[in-house]
């Protein structure tokens, strides 16, 4: 049957960021589908809540505490995750977080932490989860990227610099990881309001987003849901390399 092509049954699910927001909403969703789904963030209440949910829900689930912009959290989360499941077939890597502003006013600090956050997080999630996946011959990596990785993005240069990379990352590692049959790619979403962006943009900002979305409305979370299943089963078993635009239409408009 076609839906089975899209079914995880069987397959282990770590998800750092998987606590709220766009995190939060695939592992439901991963959850649905029947995945093992290990939700990882630095927010004990959130783990336990998100866990909670998935088993009310009649899934499998158990939650990890770590900041994973702390490698050596990484390392022994990661570790702990093989040791008591035995495997990770999906990574999904959506921690995040942003600061607007122009880009002279940004201080070293706040430079560094939407970068450890958004990109050197993302990179030794990846590659640490990587390895056991190489080893293994098989697994699914799915990063969030953004659509500020393809168009300059007034008030939000660091942002888009760690979001760029998220995209050269996913596209490096899938030409490197294929022979192993480690597939890595990432989903871009649109504008959706979130915990990360809904208090953060200004109402002007928000009108222009809107009037540059061709579907004219914001992305609702469960329509990501649906391009993370995708990258995840083996339906999408000979896509590698590649990032999902969930936008509305929002980079294909033109003037």
């Amino acid at each position: 049957m076609t839906v089975e092509r899209f079914s995880l049954e069987g397959k282990t699910a770590l998800i750092f960021g998987g606590t709220s927001g766009i995190g939060r909403e695939i592992a439901l969703g991963f959850a649905e589908c029947g995945a093992k789904v290990l939700p990882a963030s630095r927010t004990p209440e959130k783990v336990a809540e998100t866990v909670e949910v998935i088993k009310a829900s009649g899934g499998e689930s158990h939650g990890y505490v770590l900041d994973a912009t702390h490698t050596s959290q990484v390392r022994e989360t990661v570790s702990q995750v093989i040791q008591e499941h035995e495997k990770i077939d999906i990574l999904l890597n959506s921690q995040g977080t942003t600061i607007l502003k122009r880009g002279e006013e940004f201080t070293e600090e706040e430079y560094d932490k939407i970068i450890d956050t958004n990109l050197r997080s993302a990179f030794f999630c990846t590659t640490e989860v990587g390895k056991h996946m190489i080893e293994r011959g098989q697994g699914s990596i799915i990063s969030i990227a953004s659509l500020a990785a393809y168009r300059g993005w007034q008030l939000a240069s660091v942002y888009a610099i760690s979001k760029y990379g998220v995209l050269g990352m996913t596209e490096s590692l899938a030409s490197e990881w294929a022979p192993h049959g480690v597939r890595v790619n990432g989903i871009a979403p649109g504008f959706f309001m979130t915990e990360l962006n809904a208090s953060k943009m200004s109402p002007e900002r928000k009108e222009s987003a809107l009037m540059r979305t061709p579907l004219k409305r914001w992305g609702k979370l469960p329509e990501l849901v649906g391009a993370a299943i995708y990258l995840a089963s083996d339906t999408a078993s000979f896509v590698t390399g590649e990032t999902i635009r969930v936008d509305g239409g929002y980079l294909a408009m033109g003037i």
